[in-house]
């Protein structure tokens, strides 16, 4: 299968690479704007799986103006993609009275503008068949526990969420599912940066197993579907 993952250079993006490229039938193009550590990410699924195939394809997701070129760069790697897995995100978390535009804009752009212009550009290289899975947060879901500073960044989520419902609207009719996983706590960079001092009950490495699961089968049960992915909030 051909995978495209996003925000694959630390956290959870890392590990799915390396967890979905142990397959050696499975080419995974890792994105990020981080070329070195995409380089070391190469290096270490190679050393640990001989026959692994990672391309490593460094963009800027905030370079909007490149996105109608993006199929023309990866129809040189692959010819479809199976699974489109966005996972890159970006939180900033500031008291409500002291949020900038500038703030709210790099929240957005990267949380749900960057995946919803992604799978447009990508729409004519997905698989009748295809899977796309977008990554969420439980706070972005109504009803979730909030909290103080993330307001945009909830807000964010939330409408990634309302937009994987949409979009399996507008995709039926050519066979691509999508569906999203909104997760509770997993010890990242970014939940470090929200809850300081905090611990969580899950690794970016145990996650990655289950994300990679459901993205290979999840489909064939599910479309349209935010899917709650929760043992501990935070």
């Amino acid at each position: 299968m051909n995978i495209i993952i996003t925000g694959a250079s630390k956290g959870i993006g890392y590990e799915l690479v390396k967890v979905l490229s142990k397959h050696k039938l499975n080419h995974i193009i890792a994105i990020s704007r981080n070329g070195k550590a995409l380089k070391e990410l190469v290096g270490e699924c190679v050393k640990l799986f001989p026959e692994a195939k990672v391309t490593p394809y460094e963009f800027n997701l905030n370079q909007f103006e490149f996105y109608p070129f993006i199929v023309q760069r990866l129809e040189t790697i692959i010819h479809h993609c199976d699974i489109l897995i966005n996972n890159a995100g970006k939180l900033v978390s500031k008291p409500f009275d002291k949020f900038e535009p500038t703030d709210f804009d790099e929240i957005f752009n990267i949380n749900i503008k960057s995946p919803f212009f992604l799978i447009q550009a990508l729409l004519p290289i997905m698989s009748k068949g295809g899977h796309i899975v977008n990554i969420s947060s439980i706070t972005g879901c109504m009803g979730g526990q909030k909290y103080p500073g993330l307001s945009a960044y909830n807000a964010s989520n939330g409408a990634l969420n309302v937009m994987t419902e949409a979009l399996a609207e507008e995709l039926k009719e050519r066979e691509i599912r999508i569906n999203c996983l909104a997760l509770g706590a997993v010890q990242t960079e970014m939940f470090t940066k929200a809850f300081p001092g905090a611990k969580a009950l899950q690794t970016p490495s145990q996650i990655a197993h289950f994300i990679a699961d459901f993205a290979v089968t999840g489909h064939r049960y599910f479309n349209g579907k935010v899917i709650p992915v929760s043992i501990s909030i935070p």
